[in-house]
């Protein structure tokens, strides 16, 4: 599924809201009869003024992952990662987050302990699924404008808000279903996870429905 289009990514935006609203401004200023001469100068010179002045979406870098990093090493980086984004998400998105990061933080010495009975296929897939799905979902989300991600409906009438909640809240319940079969050493469970972490996450948006 494409992404939504720069031009209403730029409608919902900061800058736009400001610009338009000192449009306004100087538009009523017009009516009420306080400016006559160039009034249409002066409302787009309001809403040029108020765009320039009005701070961007910014951008957020997702925290890198490596293939040979350590549990110990991983660990760090998600702290970072959790730190980063803690005021910046919902607070509900947030608490998953962090039980994500816990789930991921128990999974991966388990993995290395267990290493003779998970495939290679699919220990890498609970890792890399793990580690990039959750930073690039989130540096995703956070490309959108809030005012993009609290109204504008993506996906059968959900709001970028909706979905990343309901794709966290499935991330979650995997990486916890995970780590008890890890600690069971349930190998067949353990490959059934890996599949659906590569058919559900590997490769798709976060605005791919659950």
């Amino acid at each position: 599924m494409s992404g939504p289009s720069p031009v209403l990514l730029y409608i919902y935006s900061t800058k736009n809201i400001v610009g338009c609203v000192l449009a306004l401004a100087a538009l009523a200023a017009f009516f009420a009869g306080v400016i006559h001469d160039f009034w249409p100068e002066i409302v787009a010179g309001a809403y040029g003024i108020g765009a320039l002045a009005a701070p961007g979406s910014g951008t957020f870098d997702p925290v890198a992952f490596e293939r040979d990093m350590t549990p110990e090493e991983i660990s760090t980086s998600l702290a970072r990662f959790t730190s980063k984004i803690e005021k910046l998400v919902p607070a509900d998105d947030f608490a998953l987050v962090q039980s994500i990061v816990t789930s991921i933080n128990g999974i991966l010495p388990l993995l290395a302990l267990r290493a003779a009975s998970v495939a290679d296929a699919d220990a890498y897939s609970i890792r890399q699924t793990a580690l990039h799905y959750l930073p690039e979902t989130i540096a995703a989300y956070l490309k959108m404008p809030p005012a993009f991600r609290s109204l504008q409906p993506l996906q059968d009438g959900k709001t970028a808000n909706v979905v990343l909640l309901e794709q966290l809240k499935v991330l979650d319940a995997k990486m916890k279903e995970i780590a008890q079969n890890l600690a069971a050493n349930n190998a067949q469970a353990l490959l059934a996870n890996g599949q659906f972490l590569r058919e559900r996450f590997s490769t798709q948006s976060f605005l791919t429905p659950v």
